[in-house]
């Protein structure tokens, strides 16, 4: 049993298995609601979403560890200027967001603008299964991201858009740095910072 929350290197052949368990875990998030209105589709183009992602982006340019039933996303210091989608990528983002590509558009713009300049690790996405959800897989991942980060001598960046979920952060070391909301009416994001341990 004790291995299910052990954390161990994402690959390719993964790809599947972690889209279906981001798009459980994302299911209620305001953003990914927001960029998904439609409830019959929303997990579908999630899995399409999230396999993008995860395979032409970060598995490149990022360290990617799962568990059984969770799933994050961490870009180092030096990948960051790297780990940003391709035009090819780019494509495939908007034929999966349809009509809502302009909105993903402006986050996206909105998100970089709040990022710090100051040299930091992010974690760009870290979910788990409902199911899964307070049995320890994502403080496990959480824990080894940030004792890789540690080890760099890296600051962490990270933006939630689920408020319940600040305070599990906040355990984690992270704090608030500020709170925006994306536009359009879009929902609120937070933007957590931890200095390096």
């Amino acid at each position: 049993m004790a291995n299910t929350n052990m954390p161990k290197k994402a690959v390719l052949e993964d790809a599947g298995d972690i889209s279906h368990t981001l798009a459980l875990a994302f299911d209620d998030d305001p953003m990914m609601r927001w960029f998904f209105p439609e409830d019959a589709s929303r997990q579908a183009t999630l899995g399409r979403y999230f396999s993008t992602l995860f395979t032409r982006q970060y598995l490149l340019n990022g360290l990617c560890e799962r568990t059984d039933a969770a799933a994050a996303f961490w870009v180092p210091t030096e990948a960051q200027e790297k780990a940003v989608p391709d035009a090819d990528t780019i494509q495939e983002l908007i034929g999966i967001l349809g009509d809502r590509a302009g909105l993903f558009k402006e986050a996206v713009e909105t998100a970089a603008a709040h990022t710090p300049q100051d040299p930091h690790w992010s974690l760009a996405l870290i979910g788990a299964a409902p199911a899964a959800q307070g049995k320890g897989q994502g403080a496990a991942l959480l824990r080894s991201g940030l004792a890789q980060a540690d080890a760099a001598g890296q600051a962490v960046y990270l933006e939630s858009s689920k408020a319940a979920n600040i305070p599990v952060y906040e355990h984690f070391g992270f704090t608030v740095r500020e709170e925006f909301a994306l536009p359009g009416g879009g929902p609120v994001l937070w933007g957590m910072w931890r200095d390096p341990r």
